[in-house]
């Protein structure tokens, strides 16, 4: 597997990630995503994308480093997604590993995100990775 941080104007993030994308996010389209992106990146936002050895778009994660007053500086995980296809293979588990070490590169206490009550197949998975629920949102102390 491959894991990218893709940049502003990536023609990845339209072409591989917003197909995984809409698997969480079924209301986007191509122009409000596209609008989103232009708006969220000067507020932090970022994504990754997975790839699978044939070169294929897997995962998709958004996020953003917050800083703030209850948690000082975390990593906020936006969306996380695998497609439907390749979940319980291991991809979720390596986006977060990679952006854990985004997070511990950028002197983040947290990785945080939060997760709709009705995903409990992701709340296993959250769970799995050593995540609690604060506040009902998953929180990840790092160091």
């Amino acid at each position: 597997m491959k894991i990218i941080d893709l940049g502003p104007g990536d023609p990845r993030l339209t072409a591989d990630l917003l197909p995984v994308l809409l698997e969480l996010r079924p209301h986007l389209t191509e122009e409000l995503f596209l609008g989103i992106l232009a708006e969220a990146h000067g507020q932090g936002l970022r994504f990754t994308a997975a790839y699978d050895a044939d070169g294929v778009c897997v995962g998709a994660a958004g996020w953003r480093i917050v800083v703030n007053t209850a948690a000082v500086r975390s990593l906020y995980v936006d969306d996380l997604v695998t497609a439907s296809a390749t979940r319980s293979t291991g991809v979720g588990h390596e986006l977060l590993a990679h952006l854990e070490r985004h997070a511990v590169a950028a002197g983040c206490t947290a990785l945080t995100l939060e997760s709709g009550t009705q995903r409990t197949d992701a709340h296993r998975f959250y769970f799995r990775e050593r995540m609690a629920v604060t506040a009902f949102s998953f929180e990840k102390p790092l160091g």
